[in-house]
């Protein structure tokens, strides 16, 4: 206990130098946790956004579906199972039919996936209810992207074009009874919704589906044959891939940051053993030992990380808190990128995350102060008084 409180006393002592260190290293404590809260909380909207949006609880492929091959939608599509059916009855699953199509908006064609999604489901956040119609006019939804690159807006009555089961070609008008804004890319970009038993009409394909959406937090029945399974991690893996890359990048921020702050003590201590010379043989001769003389030097180095993390409370919590309420603006570039970020990006942090960045620094902080003071074992108390260094 009196080699805390002296460690401490020779610490405050120091004056403006403990400050300055006090305050680079406090630095690095508030930009580490604030970085990794915006990880954490991008990581956790584009995982909520696109499960509500799209994945729900995990998604069962007919088993020549391939996202990535669009030559294989010709033959993705089935019967729904039984097994699956009994799900989609009490909304606990809704069933989509994807397929091939051209849409000629203004006299100009594009391709597109036509998709079509039951108007009633409650699974997806797809204000999938605008596609309800009584007469023989055919609704269609598009995201805010889709409506922009296709120059659509909403009473816009386009052609599509599609080739039904039988290999005949076929094309309708549809009319944009809405354009939805979504952060979720994948049930945007090249895509038009239409009623589910409209497409399965005019494709030929009755009670026929590409992917069943299972609901959230609900258990995947046996998976039937022609079918398989695509759970979250499968579904969500891009999205993981991408924070963890982000977080690799991040990670030679924090080391510049930390090597500064560290090299400024692992000075301190240097310096701080060699004017000190006659103090340590001074308590030496009055009788502790090296070990003590040790422990003495490497608790003033190691206070200096805690010292940094109570000045990171001070002045880190408000801004941080800050931050968390109002969010990180990106800009509208980010948008292209692919994931359902959004706008602006809440950081989100957590006690694993502040207890685990205060325990990383306070050990580095404790082997920086130490280092320097490995001569000391082989000082003799005589040569200390002399100002003499082994």
């Amino acid at each position: 206990m009196a080699v805390l409180r002296l460690a401490l006393r020779n610490l405050l002592g120091a004056g403006l130098r403990t400050w300055l260190n006090v305050a680079a290293l406090s630095f690095s404590f508030v930009a580490i946790i604030f970085l990794q809260g915006i990880y954490i909380g991008m990581n956790d909207q584009v995982e909520q956004a696109t499960r509500e949006a799209w994945y729900g609880g995990g998604q069962f492929w007919q088993k020549a579906y391939d996202p990535y091959d669009p030559l294989t939608l010709d033959d993705a599509h089935a019967p729904v199972p039984k097994e699956l059916q009994f799900l989609i009855d009490n909304q606990e699953a809704t069933p989509v039919l994807v397929r091939q199509a051209t849409i000629y908006p203004r006299g100009r064609f594009r391709a597109v996936l036509l998709k079509g999604i039951n108007p009633d489901q409650k699974v997806l956040s797809i204000p999938s209810s605008f596609l309800k119609s009584g007469d023989e006019t055919i609704p269609a939804l598009v995201g805010n992207r889709m409506a922009e690159s296709a120059g659509l807006h909403r009473g816009d009555h386009i052609t599509i074009q599609w080739r039904d089961v039988h290999g005949t070609f076929d094309a309708r008008d549809v009319l944009i009874f809405d354009i939805f804004t979504t952060p979720v890319q994948e049930i945007d970009i090249g895509q038009i919704w239409i009623p589910l038993d409209r497409l399965q009409k005019l494709t030929a394909l009755p009670n026929q589906a590409t992917i069943v959406v299972l609901g959230k937090n609900r258990l995947p029945p046996q998976v039937p044959a022609g079918w398989t399974f695509k759970n979250l991690n499968f579904l969500l893996r891009d999205i993981h891939s991408l924070v963890r890359m982000k977080r690799v990048g991040a990670a030679i921020f924090y080391f510049i940051l930390l090597f500064m702050a560290m090299l400024a003590i692992f000075d301190t201590q240097v310096l701080s053993i060699f004017r000190r010379r006659r103090e340590m043989g001074t308590l030496m001769a009055l009788g502790m030992t090296r070990a003590n003389v040790i422990a003495l030097f490497t608790l003033e180095g190691a206070f200096h990380g805690v010292l940094a993390a109570l000045a990171a409370a001070v002045w880190g919590v408000p801004l941080l808190g800050v931050a968390a309420r109002n969010g990180w603006k990106i800009p509208t570039s980010q948008d292209s990128f692919g994931y359902a970020i959004g706008d602006t990006i809440f950081p989100v942090y957590t006690a694993a995350l502040v207890a685990g960045t205060i325990f990383l620094v306070l050990t580095v902080t404790t082997i920086v102060s130490y280092l320097p003071t490995r001569r000391i074992a082989k000082l003799k108390p005589t040569d200390a008084l002399r100002g003499k260094m082994p």
